[in-house]
């Protein structure tokens, strides 16, 4: 069963993620960190991401609403990056900023519309220019 659970983990994690973040990790995994990684692929990966109440988009909006409120800006870039796999579009990650704001506070919102306005621009992404039409 845990040998399902972390194929499946890694078949989404390969997914979402992208392939050249997940071969980092495994060639940079060491004995260490090897029972984190096997816990995060089979409970997050395996176990949640996998499950069928939420679409991936979802999921991807949800777990970059928690990384805001929590001040994990590293994750959060992560997950800003994979945005480019799970179907969720700037103006949903704009959203998820905006209520943010509201919900998680405003220094938290500030930080992180930072680190996606950083991530978006390192990914190639036009912001666009204010009022000037949608980014």
């Amino acid at each position: 069963m845990a040998d399902d659970k972390h194929d499946a983990g890694m078949a989404v994690r390969r997914s979402v993620l992208g392939a050249e973040h997940i071969d980092r990790t495994e060639a940079n995994k060491t004995a260490f960190d090897e029972d984190y990684q096997r816990l995060i692929t089979e409970s997050a990966w395996g176990s949640v991401w996998t499950r069928e109440g939420l679409t991936r988009r979802e999921r991807s909006l949800l777990v970059i609403a928690f990384m805001v409120a929590l001040g994990h800006h590293d994750e959060l870039a992560m997950h800003i990056r994979a945005t480019a796999n799970t179907g969720a579009t700037l103006d949903d990650v704009k959203e998820v900023l905006l209520m943010s704001a509201i919900y998680a506070g405003v220094p938290a919102a500030n930080a992180a519309v930072g680190v996606a306005k950083k991530t978006y621009t390192e990914m190639g992404l036009d912001l666009g220019v204010p009022g000037k039409g949608e980014a």
